[in-house]
């Protein structure tokens, strides 16, 4: 089952899909997917990132793939929905899309073996964790401003309930930009799986319900300007659409409405 949250006439809605691009609402109505306000599927509680989860997207960055995982805590506010806009920075020369697996806690635990993590999996969805490398001090330690900026990570447009991907070491990932294909990967080129990341970060801290585990992006990031809509998607979960703006317009504006994102492609 697929489930998504939105704002539609004042209210915040939790809606189904109805077509692939058309949402239904607990009363029956549809709506186009165009004509509501998109929240992340979930409200976020502590959101880990993992730097260097694919082999060929650390060597693209010049960079030794980890022993251990990579992990840093992004603030919550970096997470927003479908058809949101991120703003770039004025001075930035490399801003990165990074198509990524998002993993959603839905039982509290801690000390959770591999075997167990499915069961504290409430479901999956897609995140684009952009990254301004212009920051970057180095890789072991990731600058605040390089993946902590406000309204810097889509996520959704769906939840997507564990039972529906049976096998999530084996997704095919997908980046657009202006309809061009960008960069595609699959997630059996993790270094270390969901499974892995549940069991280690638990192995030491409490993972509860609404926690998000990002779990990196393959190779094929290129640098992203100010007008383009970049779509990610992952195999089962959807498509995740985004336009990155300026900066200065954005934050003089408090924002832009979702509804100037374009229809994203279809594969």
């Amino acid at each position: 089952m697929k489930r998504g949250r939105i704002v539609w006439n004042g209210s915040i809605h939790s809606v189904v899909p109805a077509s692939p691009e058309h949402v239904r609402l607990p009363n029956g109505l549809e709506l186009h997917e165009t004509e509501v306000a998109w929240l992340p599927p979930i409200q976020p509680r502590t959101v880990f990132a993992l730097g260097l989860n694919y082999v060929d997207h650390a060597k693209e960055l010049s960079f030794t793939p980890p022993k251990v995982p990579l992990a840093f805590i992004k603030p919550a506010g970096t997470i927003i929905g479908h058809r949101s806009c991120t703003p770039r920075p004025a001075d930035a020369t490399h801003m990165h899309y990074e198509c990524e697996l998002a993993v959603i806690i839905g039982k509290k635990g801690k000390h959770i073996s591999k075997d167990a993590a499915h069961e504290h999996i409430a479901g999956y969805s897609i995140a684009n964790d952009y990254a301004i490398r212009d920051y970057l001090e180095n890789y072991y330690r990731p600058n605040l401003r390089v993946k902590g900026r406000d309204h810097c990570t889509p996520m959704g447009p769906w939840l997507v309930d564990p039972e529906a991907i049976s096998d999530p070491t084996s997704l095919r990932l997908t980046t657009h930009v202006n309809g061009k294909l960008v960069q595609e990967g699959t997630t059996a080129d993790m270094i270390f799986s969901v499974a892995d990341l549940i069991s280690w970060l638990s192995s030491f801290m409490t993972l509860s319900p609404g926690d998000i585990i990002l779990t990196g992006t393959p190779h094929g990031t290129v640098n992203v300007k100010a007008g383009d809509v970049v779509e990610t998607a992952i195999e089962g979960l959807g498509h995740l659409v985004n336009t990155v703006v300026s900066q200065e317009p954005f934050m003089h504006n408090g924002g832009l409405s979702n509804a100037s994102v374009a229809h994203p492609s279809q594969e």
